[in-house]
């Protein structure tokens, strides 16, 4: 189900509350234009991990970096959704990131309770990745080797997604620009490799 376009007030008389800048972003947005999105995105990427931080301490749900950043990748997704549905039916009546705000504690709203019940790769099983990462591990090398011969059994779009962020420490931006893949779809994948992974990991500990 998507996320449906926020109701708001009338508006008043006092000064405009669209500056000329934000309504330059959304033309740029709904034009489809990329450099659009991805000032969109440069924008309000920390406005969107506030908002999903802050709405998981209120209901005392503790997000590891993963679960902030899918978080943050299915708040971009809504807004992606529908030919920029959200976007489109943005009326002009609230500040641009008021709006935002209403619609990205609505996707955290949603989705945390899935998050609460399906810990994130880190959370269960992934100290092998940390491992793997920490210049400072003994079982550095074991460990890398492992999280390899585990990610062999992956889609190899899959593997190549856990090796770019969790291996690489590579950012949803550089994942796209190195893979080609919209950044609104990374999230939501790179969640499907780590739910198979941690199946993986469950199974050779087992």
């Amino acid at each position: 189900m998507g996320i449906k376009a926020v109701s708001n007030p009338p508006p008043s008389d006092a000064a405009p509350l669209v500056s000329a800048q934000d309504r330059l972003l959304i033309d740029a947005c709904l034009a489809g234009q990329s450099s659009g999105w991805e000032a969109f995105i440069d924008r309000f990427a920390g406005l969107f991990t506030h908002v999903a931080a802050a709405t998981a301490r209120q209901r005392g749900i503790h997000l590891d970096a993963a679960d902030r950043e899918d978080l943050v990748a299915e708040v971009v997704l809504a807004c992606l959704r529908n030919q920029a549905g959200v976007l489109r039916a943005f009326a002009g009546r609230s500040s641009l990131s008021t709006y935002l705000t209403v619609i990205a504690r609505r996707v955290a709203v949603r989705r945390l309770p899935h998050l609460s019940v399906a810990p994130s790769l880190t959370a269960s099983g992934g100290a092998h990745i940390a491992a793997a990462n920490s210049q400072d591990s003994p079982a550095r090398l074991d460990d890398r080797e492992q999280v390899e011969a585990l990610l062999g059994h992956l889609e190899r779009d899959e593997a190549r997604l856990i090796r770019l962020h969790h291996l690489e420490a590579r950012s949803y931006g550089e994942i796209s620009r190195v893979t080609g893949l919209p950044l609104g779809s990374i999230g939501p994948a790179l969640s499907r490799a780590r739910a198979k992974l941690r199946g993986l990991m469950d199974a050779t500990e087992s």
